[in-house]
């Protein structure tokens, strides 16, 4: 939900809206506030500079804003994103909620660039929608997605990034008219098998590509390379993948802790033969989806003439298990992810600061660092 300039005095921090009759009742001035945060993060400063000109408009007054750093720089701990001046019995009340719309998607913003630049030859699909606290939040996270991609584009010429995302609401950051997605587990649960889950949905989206779970009776590789035999010409076209969405209980068909070694061994040695974290062991060679997974997916269909058949990972993939899908060059199409979300909420937490009383600099002891240079 998103707060309405009228509905502003129910959600903001009441010592605000006090603050906010004590200025009107001894006289208004104009102000500045410094916003920064306490971590590095991206710039991701739309949805909050929009929500303040509308509140501005529908107040009559004007905001005067300053990004110091565009959508999609780098911002440095304790650096100011941005100035914001006007009057302070305009702005007062504002902070609560502008603070909101300021943290959480500055943060997404920089692991979904992490995750990018650490897989530059993997598409992204941003599947967070599920994972959100509203819709509020799901458009946050979803621009803040898009958001780090472009950086990731900016920075290296051959990163793919997100080229979508699940939902349609939000499917315009990417530049897309709809969301992008084929069949979850349930429809597979319906259909009695994964084959013709697969029959079903062809035969209903006729003209589209397919990708087709296969983790749901635990067949990973034996339901692959089934629907490859019924669509061999999709396979052939590279318009068939497989997505691999093991649960974290058991191991992908055909693999355990000893065998997973020996798909890496054939493969990126190096992977496993240096000194590696828990983390790190876990999603190499452990079970769920691991690149041990896709790297004995990927050998099943290729010994099995479907060179061209795709391989879709998703469960989990926060930056962490990108880096390690990047340690063993993973051979992965694409990733559905929604891990970009903040782990830990509080590295969202952003900060307001009044910097300037009518143009003369003024802050709290200990912000300085705050004040215009």
């Amino acid at each position: 939900m998103t707060v309405k300039p009228d509905e502003i005095s129910r959600w903001a921090d009441v010592y605000f809206n006090r603050t906010k009759r004590t200025v009107e009742k001894f006289g208004d001035v104009s102000v500045t506030y410094a916003v920064f945060m306490r971590r590095p993060v991206v710039s991701a400063p739309k949805l909050a500079i929009d929500w303040l000109n509308e509140v501005a408009a529908a107040r009559g007054v004007t905001f005067k804003i300053e990004l110091t750093h565009d959508e999609g720089r780098w911002v440095g701990a304790g650096e100011p994103l941005m100035f914001i001046s006007g009057p302070f019995a305009h702005l007062v009340d504002l902070e609560t909620l502008l603070l909101q719309k300021i943290g959480p998607p500055c943060v997404a913003a920089w692991n979904a660039y992490t995750m990018c630049m650490d897989l530059p030859n993997v598409a992204f699909l941003a599947m967070d929608a599920r994972h959100c606290a509203g819709t509020e939040m799901a458009e946050m996270m979803a621009y803040a997605a898009s958001v780090g991609s472009a950086r990731a584009r900016r920075k290296g010429d051959s990163v793919q990034g997100f080229i979508g995302n699940a939902t349609d609401a939000t499917a315009h950051y990417y530049g897309r008219e709809a969301g992008l997605g084929t069949m979850p587990h349930a429809l597979i649960g319906y259909a009695g098998s994964t084959l013709r889950a697969a029959e079903m949905f062809h035969e209903t989206f006729p003209g589209e590509d397919l990708t087709v779970l296969v983790d749901y009776f635990g067949k990973e590789v034996s339901d692959a390379i089934t629907v490859c035999e019924r669509f061999p010409d999709m396979a052939s076209e590279g318009r068939l993948a497989f997505r691999l969405d093991t649960p974290g209980g058991r191991f992908c068909e055909g693999l355990d802790p000893a065998a997973s070694y020996a798909v890496l061994d054939r493969n990126v040695p190096e992977a496993i033969r240096g000194y590696r974290t828990e983390t790190e062991l876990r999603h190499l060679i452990g079970p769920g989806v691991t690149v041990a997974a896709a790297w004995h997916v990927r050998e099943s269909l290729d010994e099995a003439g479907f060179a061209n058949a795709k391989i879709v990972c998703s469960s989990g993939f926060s930056p962490e298990k990108c880096n390690a899908f990047a340690i063993g060059e993973a051979p992965v199409d694409v990733i559905g992810t929604g891990s970009f979300l903040p782990e830990r909420w509080t590295e969202t937490y952003a900060t307001a600061d009044i910097v300037a009383y009518d143009g003369v600099p003024r802050v709290k002891v200990g912000r300085e660092f705050l004040l215009r240079r």
